[in-house]
């Protein structure tokens, strides 16, 4: 009893803020990243990043997509540069580098918890013989699952690494979810799709996955409406709300 369809043979999970607690270390480190940017920059809104910013602009989107989403809000266009940037280059993937060198030194500091909730329900997943993928902008996919003790459970992995390489369109496109049920042999009707971003649910919509499960780790109202406007089937404020359900 894992709270899906009876026809669902296949699940793809986002990573950050559904399976590990890395959501909140994304969102300091970006915030760190984009104040001492606006701090510095002579034009445009200069407001400092907020968790609102989070959620519209930056929650779910490969990383250089959370740069130009971000500074456009701020009237703020840069030069694309390369994705070997250093830190310090004023360009998007300068920008981006800098935010994922102070996600790494945490990472490596504090190390990565998974949720409880959501390791009993890829146990339980498991168990009911569901195949199982992770589906993540995050570029840091592999390392993530390492350090929180989750790479057994996973079959499939679509990371930004792997987004990068074959050129897929970020969420909130649905390509990596739809690579990740490739991977599977899954079709997307018969796939679940978990997700605790906006983009994410709209990536998992637009795909025609059969099922699209909203994770409302912000635990407010105002943004499990918002995941249910988006296409959620349902929304839980943690993936062992699921488990027993008929």
């Amino acid at each position: 009893m894992i709270g899906l369809p009876d026809s669902t043979t296949a699940c793809l999970f986002d990573l950050d803020g559904v399976l590990t607690s890395t959501a909140t270390l994304h969102e300091a480190a970006w915030r760190k990243t984009f104040d001492g940017f606006l701090a510095g920059w002579p034009e445009g809104d200069r407001e400092p990043f907020t968790h609102v910013d989070y959620l519209a602009s930056v929650d779910g989107r490969p990383r250089a997509d959370g740069v130009r989403t971000f500074l456009a809000t701020r009237g703020i266009t840069l030069p694309e540069g390369t994705p070997d940037d250093s830190p310090e280059l004023p360009t998007v993937h300068g920008v981006g580098n800098r935010k994922n060198e102070l996600l790494l030194a945490t990472i490596e500091e504090q190390g990565v918890e998974p949720y409880a909730g959501s390791v009993a329900y890829l146990k339980a997943a498991r168990d009911a013989g569901l195949a199982i993928g992770v589906v993540t902008s995050s570029a840091n996919g592999e390392a993530v699952l390492a350090s929180a003790h989750l790479t057994e459970y996973v079959q499939a992995r679509v990371d930004g690494v792997v987004i990068a390489r074959d050129g897929l369109a970020g969420k909130p496109a649905p390509d990596s979810f739809l690579a990740g049920a490739r991977a599977l042999g899954a079709s997307p009707e018969r796939t679940a799709v978990f997700e605790d971003a906006i983009s994410g649910v709209e990536a998992g919509t637009a795909g025609g996955f059969g099922y699209v499960v909203g994770v409302n780790r912000a635990g407010t109202p105002d943004h499990a409406d918002a995941l249910r406007a988006r296409g959620a089937d349902i929304v839980v404020d943690d993936l062992a709300d699921l488990l027993g359900a008929p």
